[in-house]
């Protein structure tokens, strides 16, 4: 004998229907089977809406409303399955719903409705589930035995949330005698109380009927089908990369769904556990998966965690005073009338050496609470032997689970690790109370950030780093393409890089979970979404996790002046942008302190140098006691390109122009010529060697007069340039004679002093044969002389500068 349960969500309409009929019939040819069914998806919420609510003559017309979704589906099924007993099925739909508009009319003339009738109402979708499938069923030439839960099942309780006497209800279904041949039917949700009237078993109340039906045939497994392929580790409505669990123990499934997994209610796994009866949750949508066993408790040898899960709407009671201490019956006291009252407590924390006492509990009740404690305390506040009662609202409760939690090694100080990278404060924690689990308790809005950190922490092996990429051009791009290519390395290496927005100056494309970066040109074409920094903040308070960066491709003052900002919101910053590091020593300084307060990376590698690893070797060089002697370097690619062309005899003009074709140059070239550029770049280098000085500290002797600020318009510019042609020919000619050649270089002195110029050097001078858009840095320094340290390579084009982030960006796990 085999049990299957079937939910709402498996039942939704005619289609699931049938594919549910389909499973018990291929169930059915290994063993005999029993089923219970819920009502279709929504119809008891429905329902409940009608008893809830004030009861009116708009009642009936709901009742009609519902009326007709049942009369829907019966017709589809009608469609799809010609044998179906439609018309004999249409009048049980009609007989039922005209005995709710008897009720109904019925409690119109009293205007209320007894306790004793809302089950009766909120339980018809499940009757009519029954009767529906057994018409097909038997349209299949199926024989099928309904069982009766009012008379077999016996309850205990109210009305409208019953529990089950187990031992009465196996007595009562082992007297039925039911064919083997037979397909057994029951509806969920449904008991009989003492006196034989109609109760419902509350929340996950057919879950629960299915648990004890099993119990009471003595089946050798319990299938809960739904619409999910079984446990996963976390809710993936919020956790992107949450992966299925093959196997979870009783008391796994137990302490997960008492921690908010929606996966079993706490009562139905009693019975099966009691019972030791196998359950597995399957998926109606995906009738190949193997589902989640859950089964007796794991081999010790099972160090596997199990899920992350939460609590919402939670608030903490602080109850602090010297009676706490002094008297031992106040907390006995205080949890004596809780229960008394029913009221939950999902958490108590106890602080002896402070004389108080924490406990967490649900936020609906804090009310009622606050008021029964107020009044069984009255003389102990009275007389201030308890202060009055502190209470912290809006929080959540994240726990892990896992066989013997608390004794596996770190898992605690991963826990803590992983929410401290993103600033989120422990308010309490329960760790050994459970040998299960471990539990703590966080700021609501901390929940999305929390359980994603605490999940990739513990249960994804793969070091995951989260990209919101600002700027798509060309460096943007080969960025995105140099990550998609090393997708294969990446995955050896367990890192993974997940891009969750891309952004221009116009539009974003932003998910929650990953942007496929194979056509991720055409999602973003698709796009909507507009981007200016308004929404850009918006849309990173929420969503930053552990390892989460945020990388600026731009050349955008604008956004650059947003990076402190960037980085109290819990985000990495790398950047190909120089403007932030070339503004104000103020904001300079300010950028680097609060990195160092935040704990979080601020990486700029190709501020100077493109793809050479500049930056990364000073501060390493520095940082090891070295002090710099002197430095001088071509830190352009677009002059040494052009430069490297006047050596050959182009002309200047010809030369930019060349260069500009390319794409070495800025859309106008005058922004290179005017060695503004440069001194950017030399500016960085000097303020990353120790040197407090601004960009107007910096002597730019400019190889362009003045008149040609005016030319903002870049073949005007190319045009005018034609003008200097015979100048710079004569000067290059010059300096050939004498076997030297021009080149135009960023120097930086003992004292600080920076200049940029041009200048001749002869064979000997290590930049002597840099051109062609390569950069050279020749740093002299205590441990390198009187040979320099020199870096040199390519300082331009789009490859190089997105390889120079690209590798920032593995620096971030490094």
């Amino acid at each position: 004998m085999k049990l299957l349960k079937f939910g709402g969500t498996s039942l939704a309409n005619a289609k699931k229907f049938l594919c549910v009929a389909d499973i018990i019939e291929k169930k059915n040819k290994k063993e005999q089977i029993a089923v219970v069914l819920s009502a279709p998806a929504k119809i008891t919420n429905y329902l409940a809406t009608i008893i809830e609510n004030k009861i009116d003559d708009e009642v009936l017309k709901k009742i009609n409303l519902a009326k007709n979704i049942f009369i829907e589906l019966i017709q589809d099924i009608k469609r799809i399955q010609p044998l179906f007993p439609y018309e004999n099925t249409k009048s049980t739909i009609e007989i039922e719903f005209n005995k709710l508009k008897k009720i109904i009319n019925g409690i119109l003339l009293i205007k209320q409705c007894p306790e004793g009738i809302k089950p009766i109402i909120i339980s018809r979708g499940e009757i009519l589930s029954v009767d529906i499938m057994k018409n097909i069923l038997q349209s299949r030439n199926h024989e099928v035995t309904i069982l009766n839960p009012v008379t077999n099942l016996l309850s205990i309780g109210n009305y409208l949330d019953s529990t089950i006497d187990i031992k009465e209800s196996k007595k009562r279904i082992k007297k039925i005698n039911i064919d083997q041949k037979n397909i057994i039917l029951m509806a969920g949700f449904i008991a009989g109380n003492k006196e034989g009237e109609l109760v419902v078993l509350g929340r996950n109340g057919s879950d629960y009927s299915a648990a004890i039906l099993a119990s009471c045939l003595n089946a050798k497994c319990c299938e809960i089908w739904t619409d999910v392929d079984g446990v996963l580790t976390a809710d993936p409505r919020i956790v992107s990369n949450t992966y299925l669990l093959d196997y979870i123990s009783y008391q796994e499934a137990m302490e997960l769904s008492y921690f908010g997994a929606k996966v079993l209610h706490p009562r139905t796994i009693e019975p099966i556990s009691q019972f030791q009866i196998p359950c597995v949750i399957k998926n109606t949508n995906n009738t190949e998966s193997k589902g989640t066993w859950i089964g007796k408790e794991n081999n010790p040898s099972d160090n596997s965690l199990k899920g992350v899960t939460y609590l919402d709407n939670i608030i903490m009671f602080n109850i602090s005073g010297s009676c706490l201490k002094d008297s031992g019956n106040t907390i006995a006291r205080i949890f004596t009338i809780l229960s008394r009252e029913s009221m939950k407590i999902i958490l108590i924390i106890q602080s002896s050496s402070e004389n108080q006492i924490n406990f967490c509990t649900f936020e609906k009740d804090i009310d009622y609470i606050l008021l029964i404690l107020k009044k069984e305390f009255t003389l102990e506040i009275k007389e201030g032997l308890l202060n009055d009662f502190n209470i912290v609202k809006n929080l959540t409760i994240l726990s892990v689970i896992g066989s013997n939690i608390s004794e596996k090694n770190n898992i605690a100080s991963k826990i803590f690790s992983s929410l401290g990278s993103s600033k989120i404060n422990v308010l309490a924690i329960a760790h050994g109370s459970s040998k299960h689990s471990i539990s703590i308790v966080i700021k609501k809005e901390n929940l999305l950030q929390g359980i994603q950190n605490i999940h990739n922490t513990l249960f994804f092996k793969k070091t995951i780093i989260n990209v919101f990429l600002i700027g798509i051009g060309g460096v943007g791009k080969a960025l995105l393409k140099q990550i998609l290519k090393q997708e294969k390395f990446l995955d050896q290496k367990n890192i993974k890089i997940q891009f969750r927005m891309i952004a221009n100056s116009k539009k974003l494309l932003f998910l929650k979970n990953s942007i496929n970066l194979n056509n991720w040109e055409e999602n973003f074409k698709k796009s909507k979404e507009k981007f200016n920094l308004t929404i850009l903040n918006e849309l990173l308070k929420n969503t930053c996790d552990s390892n989460s960066v945020i990388i600026d491709c731009t050349s955008d003052y604008i956004l650059s002046k947003q990076y402190i900002s960037f980085i109290k919101k819990g985000f990495h910053i790398i950047t190909s942008n120089k403007k932030a590091n070339t503004d104000s020593l103020k904001y300079y300084s300010e950028i680097r302190t609060t990195a160092l307060k935040e704990n979080k990376k601020f990486l700029y590698e190709t501020n100077v140098g493109a793809g050479l690893p500049v930056i990364n070797t000073l501060q390493s060089l520095f940082s090891t006691g070295d002090c710099l002697i002197s430095f001088k370097g071509i830190l352009s690619g677009s002059l040494s390109f052009i430069f490297g062309k006047l050596e050959e005899g182009v002309l200047l003009s010809e030369a930019t122009k060349e260069a500009k074709k390319l794409g070495f140059t800025e859309p106008n070239p005058f922004d290179d010529l005017s060695g503004i550029d440069v001194a950017r770049k030399l500016l960085v280098l000097a303020r990353e060697i120790g040197y407090s000085i601004e960009l107007k500290d910096i002597s730019i002797e400019p190889i362009l007069p003045e008149r040609f600020k005016k030319y903002q318009n870049s073949e005007e510019f190319l045009f005018k340039l034609k003008e200097l042609d015979s100048f710079f020919s004569e000067r290059v000619n010059k300096a050939r004679d004498i076997g030297n050649v021009l080149r135009f270089i960023g120097s930086i002195e003992k004292n600080g002093k920076c200049s940029v110029k041009i200048e001749e050097i002869n064979s000997n001078n290590p930049l002597y044969k840099v051109k062609n858009g390569e950069n050279a840095l020749t740093f002299y320094t205590n441990y390198y002389q009187p040979i320099p340290l020199v870096l040199r390579g390519y300082g331009a084009g789009n490859d190089v500068t997105a390889s120079g982030v690209f590798s920032d960006l593995l620096r971030i796990i490094l």
